[in-house]
């Protein structure tokens, strides 16, 4: 099963209604973009999260982009922990079961040695999820800029080791690796449920530049390389992602 969706719900007051227009659109999900700040508040975020549930829309959340989970100011690493952790506490009241996030940059620190900090952070992030009996997973990113953590090896075995979640993000694999690689996307996410986000993307010899509408060719490649057999989620981030949705809604 497939579960299209835009990236963005628009502000507290057009939230239910850009619902409905979803539901009525045929699309069964929607990931809410903190962007720049988490703006929902609890009580938004539970009456937001029963019309969702009412409609058979599976909501996630996008942290806020102001994160680096190895950061070599202490201050930074724990300030990305608290945004990422808040969006966690606001997913649990909408009901919302992923939170996506981009986990750092490698700066001059070592792939290695970025990879057990970050895996550090994430266990940390778990057990105060735990504790708190939120039902969220964490969801690294699969990043499109070389010089950023977050490659398929790198999220493969942070799932792995930490039993946290993952978002393959199809468009920054086409950037990172000009291929879309699908053989070692399979292989190294065998769980049967998938987080993913696509559009279309411009890309250079260092991986992302900037989105850009989703090509009907394009959508074709990512459905046909897919999973058949796994619940998978497909949030589209292109500049427009409700009407990219409704495409990919119509060719899978």
């Amino acid at each position: 099963m497939i579960y299209f969706g835009p990236a963005g719900l628009g502000g507290v007051n057009e939230a239910i209604s850009n619902l409905e227009k979803y539901h009525e659109l045929g699309l069964k999900a929607c990931e809410i973009a903190f962007t720049y700040s988490i703006y929902l508040k609890k009580q938004d975020a539970i009456e937001i999260g029963k019309i969702a549930k009412k409609l058979g829309i599976f909501l996630s959340i996008h942290a806020p982009y102001f994160i680096n989970l190895n950061s070599d100011d202490k201050k930074k690493i724990e300030a990305s922990k608290k945004r990422i952790l808040d969006s966690c506490m606001i997913a649990h009241y909408l009901g919302a079961k992923r939170v996506v996030f981009h986990s750092g940059f490698y700066g001059k620190i070592s792939k290695e040695q970025t990879y057990e900090n970050i895996k550090k952070e994430i266990i940390e992030m778990l057990e105060e999820v735990k504790k708190n009996k939120w039902d969220v997973e964490l969801c690294p990113e699969v990043m499109g800029k070389k010089n950023v953590f977050g490659s398929i090896e790198e999220i493969s075995k942070l799932a792995k080791e930490t039993k946290c979640g993952f978002c393959i993000d199809f468009a920054h694999i086409l950037a990172r690796y000009e291929n879309y690689d699908f053989d070692l996307v399979k292989e190294s996410f065998p769980q049967e449920k998938w987080q993913c986000h696509f559009s279309g993307i411009e890309y250079g010899d260092k991986g992302e530049k900037n989105h850009k509408k989703t090509s009907k060719d394009e959508w074709k490649k990512v459905l046909a390389g897919i999973p058949k057999n796994k619940d998978i989620v497909i949030i589209n981030e292109s500049p427009f992602p409700v009407e990219d949705s409704i495409e990919g809604l119509k060719l899978s």
